[in-house]
């Protein structure tokens, strides 16, 4: 199944078992009821943005529309992902492991270079972020407030309100854990 077909099958399932119109979804999530049909029919190409407005539209974890689930054992090496940040895209998040059906948790490996940080809006009430910083040197957390971490070094944060990760120097690269308590 390609991720079209994915992202349809997912988003159509959870509106559907969350027992709302394709309306009342675009609604809360602020896009156009037309972005959501087409979306549940496999015709859309959404940005990570409006998915993840679906996504806690509807009370789920952004993964939950786009992972595909799998029984067998996942190994991903360092080398296998989606490449290197630059100055196009300092940024790069891997989804590592998604929420399984039931819980509320996934698990990204951030790269990022310094450039512009990446900032977030609120995810839904009551997802907090663990981060682990594996090399390089980044501000990390709240907005108001981000943490400068080293190697090793782990931080825990509200993501249900704005928060940035700004890369201090090159090849930085952390591990994210997002749960929805």
């Amino acid at each position: 199944m390609d991720l079209r077909e994915r992202i349809a099958h997912a988003l159509r399932h959870e509106r559907e078992s969350a027992g709302i119109s394709v309306s009342e979804l675009a609604r809360r999530a602020g896009v156009s009821k037309a972005t959501v049909s087409q979306l549940e029919s496999g015709a859309g190409n959404p940005s990570v943005e409006t998915l993840w407005a679906l996504g806690d539209a509807l009370g789920i974890p952004f993964a939950t529309l786009v992972d595909e689930r799998s029984t067998a054992p996942r190994l991903i090496r360092v080398g296998d992902h989606a490449g290197v940040p630059s100055a196009a895209a300092p940024y790069l998040a891997t989804l590592l492991s998604a929420a399984a059906p039931g819980t509320r948790r996934d698990i990204y490996l951030i790269q990022a270079d310094p450039g512009e940080p990446r900032r977030s809006l609120p995810h839904h009430p009551g997802t907090t972020e663990h981060v682990v910083l594996v090399s390089g040197e980044a501000l990390i957390g709240p907005s108001e407030q981000p943490e400068l971490l080293h190697p090793g070094d782990y931080l825990c944060y509200p993501g249900d309100a704005p928060h940035v990760f700004e890369a201090q120097v090159a090849g930085t690269s952390a591990v994210l854990i997002s749960e929805l308590r």
